[in-house]
C-alpha cells in the first residue's frame, strides 16, 4: 500500500466526517457533554488511549474536523472544532485501519 493511497483513503474519511457533519449544527455539537478546550481534548486522547491525529479537514461552517486513532490499541475519534474554539468528540469506536480501495473505473456505475 503506497503513501498517496493511504492519504487518499485518510481523505475519504475524512470527507464523510465532513458530510456528517453538514447534517448538524453548531448549536447541537456545544451542546453535548463531550466538548471542551482542543488542547485538553487532544490531551486526553493522547493519554487515555494512545491516539494520534490522523488526518484533518474543513466542514461546514468552517469547522475542522480531524480524526485521531491508536495503531496499537485500534481506537478513534473524530473530533470537531468550531470556529469559537470549541472542540467536541463527534464519534468514536474501536477496530481503526487503513484501508485503501481503487476508485470504480470511469463510466462505471457503481
Amino acid at each position: 500500500m503506497t503513501r498517496t493511497a493511504k492519504l487518499l483513503h485518510l481523505a475519504a474519511f475524512t470527507a464523510a466526517a465532513a458530510l456528517f457533519l453538514a447534517t448538524t449544527t453548531q448549536a447541537s455539537a456545544q451542546s453535548q457533554r463531550n466538548c471542551g478546550p482542543r488542547d485538553a481534548v487532544v490531551q486526553r486522547l493522547a493519554e487515555g488511549y494512545g491516539e494520534t491525529r490522523q488526518s484533518v479537514g474543513i466542514g461546514s461552517n468552517n469547522a475542522m474536523v480531524e480524526v485521531f486513532a491508536s495503531a496499537d490499541t485500534g481506537s478513534w475519534t473524530i473530533l470537531v472544532t468550531m470556529p469559537s474554539g470549541v472542540t467536541c468528540l463527534v464519534a468514536s469506536g474501536e477496530a481503526f485501519e487503513q484501508v485503501v480501495e481503487a476508485l470504480p473505473a470511469k463510466g462505471n456505475d457503481a
